[in-house]
């Protein structure tokens, strides 16, 4: 993800950045700095796909949907208008180069269509309803003082009016919605300067959008308070760096960034629509919440804040306002079931801890709480809607975590305890418990991951054969590739979608030039698809669907945020070029380099040796190979391509005293990783 910067090469034609020559573009979405920047380079809608129309068993299954859950419960919707304000046309808001970073025309085809009766049955009804749901957007009024920005971005703006001027929770994911959103606002209240920016947690969507509602010179001026959890900076610029750049291509999955909006496409993500492809930014905060619990007056408005580190994101806070009796839970609780695993790879976050910070929040603030919001999706009004929707959530972390150990405690598998776990009817027909984002089946895989990693114990799985091998071996154990696809075709016209894509992804490893093979693999991804209820399933899916019949798309490399390339440590930076130590190039090579940056007065020492790449801080060896000496804020301009390191060198910027050689070949012993690599195929090389 943040090869960018975390790359260097000595060579005149390449850069601290990255050596290639590849065009690099800003980017958006949530607790992914890479991903959201990939993002940033597509369009908002593509070409349409080849897609086949639903089978009977993918007919029958929606059917079902509408018969077992409560459409004719419609409180969701009550809930999801009340306020409303205003809007903008389409909710429209279009970028610098003229084309729009966020809009919901092409989500028309939600509007007017009753997911009980005649949704189409290429989408699950429940998540039709879902996408219906997320698709309402503009300003809404949630109580006196109290006002949120909703279905401009992933996430919600939250803008509670102080006593001379604005807090502002959560300025979205880019800098323009956030503009957008905040002006709209303005056009139908009093004109108050922000004098507050709070972000409720470390993930991109709700910080990017800062300097699209400050000026960071108002913030040095001390005009503006920016407030943020314990542990936010380090969170906000550290997540997903490590294994960013596979993060970034599996998140194409996740969100379905090529997808077109559609029936047979993109309709949601179960959180809400879809990312913004804006700019990203961000402002370091000026005030840190440390305490369990913080009381704090911010602008004549008594706020206290919860801190639930673990949760959702590392880094959280909940946030209750006893004078407006008001509860905003962040994301930590949301109209769907979040993830305790996400599908784009991610630490397994703790269902235990989640379940024990909701349930600490309806203890000290519910009996005292009339609406609760939280940073997506739509309010919850009534005090003992709120009691009882607090409840539901914190039991379902604790259900799924619970239940799971005690499934693995009885020696049950991970994809057997997915099989088997089910909520209590009490729990699965509430609608916001629903696995519109996260599962039940990959949240209880998530628990055995936490608790007991990736061996299930079975000696068989120990060492098994590699994919491409391992599938050649089934295939040829079953007949041939001939034998396997005329099976698979009659059991995909059983319905039995799942074997026919387990089984077509083995004839695909086996030999990916199997035209047949690919295109029933697609087939019958494309069912599974069309059943998901949750729309990163429903998303994953389809793009794999599309990947076997098209291949993988042909994407630049991807730029990580320049506020973010600025607040990365270079403990960090290091860190990650160790990442991108190809250790058999580097098997017997020993380089020393000393680092001194002159603005911070910060002294590093990187040491390659036994194929590792390891640094210590705020030391230098004399016996080093090279001392490089420059600013943080020169390493920053040239990771940023804001200055070429020729005229670094030229220029007397960037100061080499010792061996360049060695530097240059530190930085030759570095791989760039490729964006896009195989997924629903395999490498290459794995092939010979």
């Amino acid at each position: 993800m943040c090869r960018g910067m975390l790359t260097g090469q000595i060579e005149q034609r390449r850069t601290f950045v990255n050596p290639h020559p590849t065009p690099r573009t800003a980017g958006s979405r949530q607790t992914l700095v890479v991903m959201c920047a990939m993002l940033a380079t597509l369009a908002m809608a593509q070409t349409p796909p080849v897609a086949n129309e639903p089978e009977p068993a993918t007919r029958a299954a929606q059917a079902l949907v509408r018969k077992s859950l409560p459409f004719a419960n419609r409180s969701d919707f009550d809930d999801a208008q009340r306020g409303f304000i205003a809007a903008l046309p389409d909710a429209t808001v279009m970028g610098p180069t003229g084309a729009p970073v966020w809009s919901m025309k092409p989500y028309d085809f939600l509007q007017g269509v009753d997911p009980a009766k005649d949704s189409p049955d290429t989408v699950n009804p429940s998540l039709w309803r879902q996408a219906q749901l997320n698709a309402i957007h503009g300003l809404f009024k949630v109580t006196d003082r109290v006002y949120q920005v909703r279905g401009m971005d992933i996430s919600n703006m939250t803008i509670v009016e102080g006593d001379t001027g604005l807090i502002i929770i959560d300025p979205l994911l880019a800098v323009e919605t956030a503009k957008a959103a905040l002006a709209l606002y303005r056009q139908h209240r009093p004109a108050k300067p922000v004098v507050a920016v709070i972000y409720s947690h470390s993930h991109l969507d709700h910080f990017g959008g800062v300097r699209g509602v400050v000026d960071e010179a108002d913030v040095k001026a001390g005009k503006v308070a920016v407030i943020a959890p314990d542990g936010f900076m380090e969170h906000a610029v550290a997540e997903n760096v490590l294994a960013g750049n596979a993060m970034s291509r599996r998140a194409q999955f996740q969100f379905g960034p090529l997808l077109p909006p559609g029936p047979k496409g993109q309709v949601d993500t179960g959180l809400g629509k879809n990312v913004s492809r804006g700019t990203i930014s961000l402002i370091a905060p000026t005030s840190l919440i440390t305490q369990a619990m913080e009381r704090r007056t911010i602008d004549g408005i008594e706020t206290v804040f919860q801190l639930t580190p673990g949760t959702e994101a590392p880094s959280e806070m909940n946030l209750f306002f006893p004078g407006l009796r008001v509860l905003n839970m962040a994301e930590n609780t949301s109209h769907n079931m979040h993830n305790l695993y996400t599908l784009r790879g991610a630490e397994v976050r703790d269902g235990n801890a989640w379940s024990r910070h909701i349930g600490q929040a309806l203890d000290a603030f519910a009996g005292q709480t009339d609406v609760l919001i939280a940073q997506h999706h739509w309010p919850t009004f009534g005090n003992a809607n709120v009691r009882g929707f607090l409840a539901r959530q914190r039991d379902l972390y604790k259900f799924i975590n619970d239940q799971s150990l005690r499934l693995i405690n009885q020696g049950y598998k991970p994809d057997e305890i997915a099989a088997t776990l089910q909520l209590p009817d009490s729990l699965a027909q509430d609608w916001a418990l629903r696995g519109y984002y996260g599962t039940l089946s990959h949240n209880a895989k998530a628990v055995y991951q936490k608790y007991m990693g990736w061996y299930d114990a079975n000696p068989a799985n120990l060492n098994p054969l590699p994919p491409v091998e391992q599938a050649r071996k089934q295939v040829e154990y079953m007949g041939g590739a001939d034998a396997v696809l005329t099976r698979a075709k009659a059991d995909y016209a059983q319905g039995n979608f799942r074997w026919v894509a387990s089984v077509m992804n083995q004839l695909v490893f086996a030999d990916p030039g199997n035209r047949a093979a690919r295109e029933l693999g697609a087939a019958a991804l494309e069912q599974l698809g069309y059943q998901a209820e949750a729309g990163t399933w429903r998303n994953a899916y389809l793009y794999g669907a599309r990947e076997l019949r098209q291949g993988m798309a042909r994407l630049p490399a991807a730029s990580i945020p320049p506020d973010l390339v600025r607040s990365l440590p270079m403990e960090l930076v290091f860190d990650a070029m160790g990442t991108r130590l190809n250790g058999p190039k580097a098997n017997g090579k020993k380089i020393v380099i000393n680092w001194l940056l002159t603005d911070t007065q910060q002294r590093y020492i990187t040491r390659v040796e036994n194929s590792a790449l390891t640094h210590s801080t705020g030391q230098q060896d004399p016996q080093a190979d090279a001392t490089v000496t420059l600013a943080r804020a020169t390493w920053d301009a040239i990771s940023l391509k804001e200055l070429g390191l020729p005229a670094a060198l030229l220029s007397g910027r960037i100061k080499i005293d010792g061996s360049s050689d060695k530097l240059q070949e530190l930085f030759g012993l570095l791989d760039d990783f490729a964006p896009m690599f195989e997924v629903v195929e395999p490498r290459p090389a794995s092939l010979k």
